[in-house]
């Protein structure tokens, strides 16, 4: 198995989610993870978000705001919408994940929440739909006022193991509250929940990077990676607070204090500009985490290596 910082195209194309898994714990900790939007109008509309993404380093890419249901890509236009993520797998060389959420209707709201389309929220139903679409793995998560709490996203997780079967790639946990009270800050995410979601079944547990969530220091995110990494999980970082918004030396920190935590992947997320982060922030985080050489061979190897 190679380290996925050797990976090119055509391994990506024939890896299963275990070996994916596998090839990430290999890199040691040199994973760069890109949400993108793709509902709406890309940052440059000639261009998807996932191929601006990919250009500007990442080695994942982390659809949001996706309708298993409704398939669609803006910046994209095919005959058969179910031939969507294949087709964008193809066009980029890397492996695309799916965020689906796990609402949680008896919660206590923090704010006032949002509905979702069926497509969106974490089913047996919706979790097939994925599979079948071809997504390499899924992340189980909240967006902002939607709802997803700590306890459902157990519940998706076995279910999703269920679908996906062994050989499937699972990522659970929160980038922020998702408009549930009691699990904001400091409280969204202690041992006890990380070690329910990986006897769930999840191969990777989602932390907010620290200084994304108030309370994430770089210790307190230290010992939560370690107890990840004691049960035989990985641990992916996250910054999905706008801060992938921000200046380039904001990233670099949160950066460089997520190497220092034991981030098996860095995670930057959605809201930096148009459904992306700002492409410039992915390559800074990039260059960061692994340096120049790793990064520019990543943004350069040609999807037909």
């Amino acid at each position: 198995m190679k380290r996925l910082l050797d990976c090119t195209a055509s391994d990506f194309e024939k890896m299963t989610g275990k070996e994916l898994k596998q090839s990430i714990l290999a890199s040691e900790g040199r994973t760069i993870v890109s949400e993108v939007i793709g509902s709406f109008t890309p940052y440059y509309p000639a261009v998807t978000n996932l191929e601006m993404a990919a250009a500007f380093g990442a080695d994942l890419i982390l659809l949001n705001f996706f309708d298993v249901f409704n398939p669609s890509m803006e910046g994209l236009s095919v005959e058969v919408p179910d031939t969507i993520v294949r087709t964008l797998k193809k066009m980029v060389g890397r492996p695309i994940g799916l965020n689906l959420e796990p609402v949680d209707l008896e919660a206590k709201q923090l704010e006032a929440l949002i509905e979702l389309p069926e497509g969106r929220i974490a089913t047996e139903k919706s979790l097939q739909k994925a599979k079948e679409l071809g997504f390499d793995f899924v992340c189980l998560t909240g967006n902002p006022k939607t709802g997803v709490s700590n306890g459902e996203i157990t519940k998706a997780i076995q279910v999703a193991r269920k679908v996906f079967g062994e050989d499937g790639l699972i990522i659970a946990g929160k980038m922020h509250s998702a408009g549930v009270a009691g699990e904001a800050g400091a409280r969204m995410m202690t041992t006890e929940t990380l070690h329910s979601f990986i006897e769930a079944g999840a191969d990777i547990i989602l932390i907010p990077s620290p200084g994304t969530v108030p309370g994430f220091t770089v210790e307190k995110t230290s010992k939560l990676v370690d107890a990840v990494h004691e049960k035989g999980a990985l641990a992916i970082l996250t910054t999905g607070t706008s801060q992938e918004g921000s200046d380039e030396h904001t990233i670099k920190q949160i950066a460089l204090n997520s190497k220092m935590a034991g981030a098996d992947l860095f995670h930057i997320g959605d809201a930096g500009a148009a459904g992306m982060a700002i492409p410039e922030n992915i390559t800074t985080y990039s260059i960061v985490v692994r340096g120049k050489r790793h990064t520019y061979v990543r943004m350069a190897s040609s999807i037909l290596r």
